[in-house]
């Protein structure tokens, strides 16, 4: 987080980094910034049935930084994982290709996606996504090896209509 983003975040209790354009750029990836965005964002997580908020951040390639935290819901299988609210505040502050993804548990340490959240990174990062891990940076394909995607769709044989 730069020296500008702290202030904010340390002047006003609503700040959070995606709210702002991050000061990274994409060749120079700054994973402490990352993680900090990660803490950060997890701290407004609802996870009250689990008690295990998760934070997660991701640079765009245009050098945004966008947030996520997990949301539950008391019929549990609804609940929101903090890479889906990462994806829809990717979406909903003009969209682009994540370069870089970090996540982090209620310790604050590195956390690995689930699975299906990993098909959701694969879909909005594709294979050479950098993905911050417990064992060190990996890309995407190390992390969701032959993932389904996008070009997968083209083989797909529709059925005539009577």
């Amino acid at each position: 987080m730069s020296d500008a983003q702290q202030a904010a975040a340390d002047a006003d209790p609503e700040f959070y980094p995606g709210r702002v354009a991050g000061d990274a750029s994409p060749g120079e990836i700054d994973w402490t910034a990352l993680r900090a965005a990660a803490r950060l964002i997890m701290q407004k997580a609802y996870a009250p049935y689990s008690g295990f908020p998760v934070g997660a951040a991701a640079l765009v390639e245009d050098g945004r930084i966008v947030t996520g935290c997990n949301v539950e819901n008391a019929s549990y299988g609804v609940g929101l994982c903090a890479e889906c609210g990462l994806v829809s505040s990717l979406n909903a502050t003009g969209g682009g290709r994540l370069i870089a993804f970090t996540c982090v548990g209620p310790d604050g340490e590195s956390l690995m996606p689930c699975g299906r959240c990993r098909q959701l990174l694969y879909e909005f990062g594709g294979p050479e996504l950098l993905v911050d891990t417990s064992h060190g940076v990996v890309t995407m394909t190390q992390v969701l090896p032959n993932a389904f995607g996008p070009a997968d769709l083209s083989r797909a044989t529709r059925p005539a209509h009577p």
